[in-house]
Parts: C-alpha cells; structure tokens; sequence
C-alpha cells in the first residue's frame, strides 16, 4: 500500500527496518515489493488508477530498489532478465516508454533505458553490451513508427534476429503492425508489457 501510494521514504524506512532484522533482500523484494507494483499495473490495466499514480508508486519502488541493490547484489539475486527499451529514431516521446520501464523493473527484470530518437545500430550495441533478452522499441508517430521496421533489419543483416525478443508498442502500434512486419511482442500498455517480458524471461 505504501508503494501504491507513493510513499518512498516510509517505504525506505520498513525496508531498512526489515534488513535490520535480518530478514532476507529476496523475501522483501519478492513478497512485498514485487507484489506491491504488479497491483499497481493491475490497477492501471483497469483503468483504477492512471499515468500520475503509477508514476508516483514507481518513484517509491525506485527509491526502495536503490536501498536494497546492494543488499541484493551481496545475496547473489539476479534479475530475471535484462530487457533494453528506447524510443526509436526521430521520435521523442518518452512517457509512455518510461511507463513501460517502471512496470518492466517491478516485475523483477533489468532495464536499459536508451532514451528518445534510438537508432538501430544503438539498439543492437546496448544489447549485445548488456547481454539482453529483450528488445522494447516505442514509436508515437506514424512517421516513426517504420522505423521499427529498421531495428528487425539490422538485427536480420546482423545475424542475429533469432537472439532477442522484440517487443513493440505506442500509440500508432497495433497487433497487425506487429505481426505484419515480424516483430515478437505487441501490448497495448505498460502492465501488459510487463506482464509479457517477465513471461519471455520465464520461458527462456
């Protein structure tokens, strides 16, 4: 509730408190935290609450997440897996792509954020850099929204289409468009992208 409600430094304070007594980083993350942003998205997902809300719980869970890291890193809990996300050449939107990030992170995943106006090549090299699971390309135009056609050829000319998922979305972006130019993954909003890379990381 705390998290949901965007109370970050109480939500530091019982994490330290919880460390203190010597309870473990992975039972605060996974039975507390972890729950506590899938409810939000939850609530998103059905229009229960909306863009500010989830920005403020995520503003907590980040403050949470920052005191716990190194607790975690200690105890050898690794993320689930490493997805890159940025919005493609030209366009420079990115609330909906940080909403997405946010989400993503609370489902236990690493997030490279790359920013605004992400070419190709920068979406491949922060992937291999990164060893990536996932590739999470946003377009708000119709005018960039081809451009995501061009990150799947350069992995394709590259070599190396088959080693990462390619999760798209924004506006413009429907499951047609995905399906007809060959990308991995459509959602229509942030929890449901969520959802949908922590099942890829699960699977893999």
């Amino acid at each position: 509730m705390l998290i949901q409600q965007g109370r970050g430094k109480r939500v530091c304070e019982l994490i330290q408190t919880a460390l203190d007594d010597k309870i473990s980083p992975k039972d605060i993350l996974q039975d507390a935290m972890l729950p506590a942003m899938s409810a939000v998205g939850e609530k998103f997902k059905n229009n229960e609450v909306f863009v500010p809300e989830v920005l403020v719980a995520a503003r907590a869970m980040n403050m949470g997440m920052a005191l716990l890291k190194p607790y975690m890193a200690d105890c050898g809990i690794e993320p689930i897996g490493t997805a890159i996300i940025g919005t493609v050449r030209g366009d420079m939107h990115d609330i909906g792509k940080n909403l997405v990030k946010m989400m993503i992170e609370g489902k236990g995943l690493r997030v490279v954020d790359l920013g605004v106006d992400v070419s190709p090549e920068r979406f491949l090299q922060a992937a291999e850099e990164n060893h990536a699971d996932i590739i999470c390309c946003s377009a708000l135009l119709t005018t960039t929204m081809t451009e995501i056609k061009n990150v799947l050829a350069h992995l394709k000319e590259k070599g190396v289409r088959d080693q990462y998922k390619v999760m798209i979305g924004g506006a413009p972006i429907s499951q047609a468009y995905c399906d007809a130019i060959g990308a991995d993954c459509y959602t229509p909003d942030a929890a449901s992208a969520a959802d949908a890379a922590a099942a890829i990381c699960l699977r893999k």
